[in-house]
């Protein structure tokens, strides 16, 4: 097993999760492995400690102006990435065309873009600061939606987490899909994410209920979208009839029953036909959707493609 090098270029207000999340998931294969499959340094310009957003200071292992040109470099996100160090843009600019891989966390994309990297590239970012992106840099195809993106040896996230579903799908690149989810279990994450999967999960961007027994549902509906999912069979478990269940949950959820369920079916499809390969028929028995026509119908109507093309692009 060869050991590959990773470098994180670190400056002040950096966050500090773009940091650390990719670096335990790095230093976690090394201990699976018991061998270092990977060898990460932190480095600064000047190599002097940078001070994190949240106020922790971080000693740099290196500066950057001796480190070796790096098979991966890492570029987090954090405040400091609104006014980059002209240095810093300008050693990234000279740098990472020569490394083998490049990787952005949060709006460590800012400063790639500011470098000249991002050019005609399909890219994401922390959702807040997608359409920042795009306006300041209308070459780059900023893609707000998914947690990481793709695009040949060009890797970029959403925010702060979502470096870790980045850096473990750099992982099952490098080592396969048994080491990644490995390491997500050590990192005792709920799901190795994919890529295709939104910034914003169906309950995460909805309001939660307040009511326990509502909230409760809501758990349950995710757990068992291929369940009856009907307004009479969600109001029997919630102890309601079916207008005060309809009425209840629209208030307090900020969308309907049958809304929230199809939400729930889709992103939980997206999901499977993305991490597994598990054929259409029976992803849309799992996820609810009786027949693959009907679950072609609907990626067709709220995503515009099939489930065999989004499979194909994911």
């Amino acid at each position: 097993m060869r050991t590959r090098t990773v470098l994180m270029a670190v400056f002040d207000d950096v966050q500090s999760l773009d940091i650390t999340g990719p670096l335990e998931v790095f230093t976690g294969v090394n201990r699976y492995h018991g061998r270092p499959a990977y060898r990460v340094s932190v480095a600064s310009l000047g190599g002097g400690p940078v001070r994190t957003s949240s106020g922790l200071t971080i000693v740099p292992d290196a500066a950057l102006e001796q480190a070796p040109t790096p098979h991966t470099l890492v570029v987090p996100g954090g405040d400091g990435t609104r006014t980059p160090d002209p240095s810093l843009v300008a050693w990234v600019a000279r740098q990472a065309p020569r490394a083998r891989r490049i990787a952005s966390v949060c709006t460590g994309a800012f400063i790639l873009a500011e470098a000249g990297l991002l050019a005609g590239r399909r890219v994401t970012t922390h959702w807040f600061a997608a359409a920042a992106l795009a306006k300041r840099h209308p070459e780059v195809e900023v893609d707000p939606e998914p947690i990481f993106v793709r695009d040949g040896d060009l890797w970029t996230s959403a925010g702060v987490t979502a470096g870790i579903d980045l850096a473990l799908a750099l992982v099952e690149a490098d080592h396969g899909r048994e080491t990644a989810l490995v390491v997500a279990r050590h990192l005792v994450m709920f799901l190795r994410r994919p890529g295709s999967q939104t910034q914003f999960s169906v309950q995460l961007a909805g309001q939660v209920a307040q009511r326990d027994p509502l909230r409760d549902l809501q758990q349950w509906i995710a757990e068992h979208p291929d369940d009856d999912l009907s307004v009479p069979a969600l109001a029997r478990r919630a102890n309601l009839s079916p207008r005060q269940f309809a009425r209840t949950f629209a208030a307090e959820v900020g969308t309907t029953p049958g809304r929230y369920v199809d939400q729930i079916r889709l992103e939980t499809a997206r999901r499977r036909l993305a991490d597994t390969d598990d054929g259409v028929d029976q992803v849309a028995r799992a996820c609810g959707y009786g027949t693959a026509e009907a679950m072609r119908r609907a990626f067709t109507r709220e995503l515009g493609v099939p489930p065999a093309d989004y499979r194909k692009r994911f």
